[in-house]
């Protein structure tokens, strides 16, 4: 589902590494930060990370990347996407920030429904430049130019069948056209589709009875958009139970908008991540904690809606896994850059720049469950960002820059 064949990749030995973050708890802290370093690359797969001095020899045969001093840092792993979509919604935003709020605009047509009908526009285009995976080839690209080298893709513009089964194949379609893994994510309850906003109940059969055996195929996991002017509690836990029938696994959009009970809904059914989290208090941090659920953070969301950040530091301090995403999608966090998440992450939500790195690579891999990525050790993909900089803390220091000065996939210099 969107990843490339097993067994592709390069042969490669990174040298003068000045700085290389692995993730590592072997070289001690949180990120396994080592000077003077240098990576060796087998396969498409680390071989070696570490010291130059404790490097071993016999590695003659290899095509040599000279580093010049630059730090490496692994490939950014972006758990929550809907980077398939029709059309932008640039308005939307100015009249936000003329004072009308989010639910406001969607109970004008506006929002996520403005989106349906582009995207289902786009869905059934044939025209160049206008079909779905034409509008997110070129977002998906600029993602792999700051080092994202690992996406999850939601559907949810659809909601209605044809529709999200074509973004989802279109999300599958991805990795032929740009070096980027894709995890697919069924999202068909974004929102109750508006011609039937006074039938719910329709609705959520459409989705059961419809939607999932058309397109649980083609994804992994069912999400569901558990908030205020989307789904109940209820409804939410009805779809998942629906999700788990046909083999996806949970995930939540939770307690975006207000403190509606996603976060503890998340926990009851062990979903795999809890998303957004802006409204928590301590009782659902517990569950989370005890569910052993990752907390997925959006602070492009609170910058973009000009809220306060989810609460990064508190969750941490309670020891849950934090990773942060971009949530790139039209129109509440038009954001591709991961990079620029990190310094947000840092300046806005309070994290430290290593809590920060951590949960944009290893965080975001584990929200995934893809195990052997967001860290750079032996076994692990060898998917890393060279940085044009010194130190990862240029990623903080320098925000708005793009400090990718190559991207490697596998091994294979992909970008830069």
């Amino acid at each position: 589902m969107g990843e490339p064949k097993a067994g592709a990749g390069a042969d490669l030995l990174l040298t003068h590494v000045g700085e290389i973050v692995t993730n590592d708890p072997a070289h001690g802290g949180l990120i396994g930060r080592v000077e003077d370093a240098m990576l060796l690359i087998r396969g498409g797969r680390v071989r070696f990370a570490g010291p130059r001095r404790a490097m071993p020899g016999g590695q003659g045969d290899l095509p040599e990347l000279d580093c010049g001093g630059r730090a490496v840092i692994p490939g950014f792993v972006d758990a929550h996407t809907h980077v398939v979509f029709g059309g932008y919604r640039a308005g939307e935003l100015a009249r936000r920030l003329r004072g009308e709020s989010y639910e406001q605009i969607l109970a004008a047509g506006g929002g996520i429904y403005s989106t349906v009908e582009a995207t289902r526009d786009a869905a059934a285009s044939d025209v160049p430049g206008e079909t779905l995976l034409d509008q997110a080839l070129p977002r998906v690209r600029r993602m792999l130019a700051a080092g994202t080298t690992t996406i999850e893709v939601k559907s949810g513009y659809g909601l209605e069948t044809a529709t999200e089964k074509r973004i989802l194949e279109t999300a599958s379609e991805i990795p032929s056209h740009a070096a980027i893994d894709v995890v697919p994510t069924f999202l068909g309850a974004h929102v109750v589709d508006e011609e039937l906003t006074h039938d719910r109940e329709s609705y959520l059969q459409l989705i059961e009875n419809e939607m999932l055996p058309a397109c649980a195929s083609l994804a992994r996991y069912c999400d569901v958009f558990c908030d205020r002017g989307a789904f109940s509690v209820e409804e939410a836990r009805r779809v998942l139970a629906a999700g788990k029938r046909h083999g996806l696994r949970p995930r939540l959009h939770a307690n975006q908008l207000g403190a509606t009970g996603g976060a503890r809904l998340a926990a009851e059914v062990s979903a795999i991540s809890a998303d957004h989290l802006d409204h928590i208090d301590d009782g659902d941090i517990a569950a989370l904690r005890a569910s052993g659920t990752v907390a997925v953070l959006l602070p492009g969301v609170a910058l973009s809606m000009r809220t306060p950040p989810p609460p990064g530091p508190r969750l941490w301090e309670a020891g849950l896994t934090v990773a942060i995403a971009t949530d790139c999608n039209p129109g509440t966090s038009c954001i591709e850059s991961m990079q620029l998440m990190v310094a947000l992450a840092c300046l806005e939500m309070k994290l430290t720049p290593e809590q920060a790195l951590w949960s944009a690579t290893r965080g975001g891999a584990l929200a995934l469950e893809r195990l052997d990525r967001g860290w750079l050790g032996a076994g692990a993909l060898a998917d890393l960002a060279i940085l044009d900089a010194d130190s990862y803390l240029h990623l903080v220091y320098r925000p708005g820059t793009n400090l990718a000065w190559k991207v490697l996939k596998r091994g294979e210099v992909v970008a830069g």
